[in-house]
C-alpha cells in the first residue's frame, strides 16, 4: 500500500495536533504515512523527502509546523503537488506560525488551515484526493452529511434546556 498522503511535522511533540489528520484520513481508508523533519535541524532529509514524494505515489503533503514555521513553505518550494499547511501553536498563540505559512512569496503557495486545524488539514487532503476518485467522493459526502445531523440533534437537545426566559 502506498501513501497518497504523507502528513510531516517539526518534531514528534506536535502529535497529538496531527493526530486528528491521521484520524481522519484513517476512518477514510486513505492511504497515508507519518515523519518527522526539520526543516532547520535535518534539511538534507527535507530535501531528499520532498523530491521523492511524488514518485512514492504521494498526492498531498500535509506539513505542521510551529514558531517560524518553515517546514510547510520550504517543502512546497521543492514540489509540484499540493501542500497544506497547519500552524502549530508552539509559542505566540501559534499566529506566528500561521503567518509564517500563510504568507509566502508567489509561486510558492502552501494551501493553510487554521492554527492547530489538523482535522481541516486531513478533509481538505481527502477532497483533493477526491476528485478523481468517486468512492472517497462519497465517503466524503457521507462525512458532511454526518455534520448536519449532529447539529439537528444539538438543536433536538436543546429544547429540553430551561431557562425562567427561553423563548423555545
Amino acid at each position: 500500500m502506498q501513501p497518497k498522503v504523507s502528513i510531516i511535522m517539526g518534531s514528534t511533540s506536535d502529535l497529538p495536533v496531527m493526530k486528528k489528520a491521521a484520524d481522519f484520513l484513517n476512518d477514510l481508508k486513505v492511504p497515508f504515512e507519518i515523519n518527522a523533519l526539520s526543516a532547520h535541524r535535518t534539511p538534507a532529509q527535507v530535501e531528499a523527502f520532498a523530491k521523492s514524494a511524488e514518485d512514492r505515489g504521494v498526492k498531498v503533503i500535509i506539513a505542521a509546523a510551529g514558531m517560524a514555521a518553515h517546514l510547510p513553505g520550504v517543502i512546497a518550494s521543492m514540489v509540484k503537488i499540493p501542500v497544506i499547511g497547519v500552524p502549530i501553536n508552539a509559542s505566540l498563540d501559534g499566529m506566528d506560525a500561521l503567518l509564517s505559512i500563510a504568507q509566502m512569496p508567489p509561486g510558492i503557495p502552501v494551501a493553510t488551515v487554521g492554527i492547530n486545524g489538523a482535522q481541516n488539514a486531513g478533509i481538505l487532503a481527502a477532497q483533493m484526493i477526491a476528485t478523481g476518485d468517486a468512492e472517497l467522493s462519497q465517503k466524503l459526502a457521507d462525512f458532511k452529511e454526518s455534520l448536519k445531523d449532529k447539529i439537528v440533534k444539538a438543536n433536538e437537545e436543546l429544547k429540553e434546556v430551561k431557562y425562567e426566559f427561553k423563548t423555545n
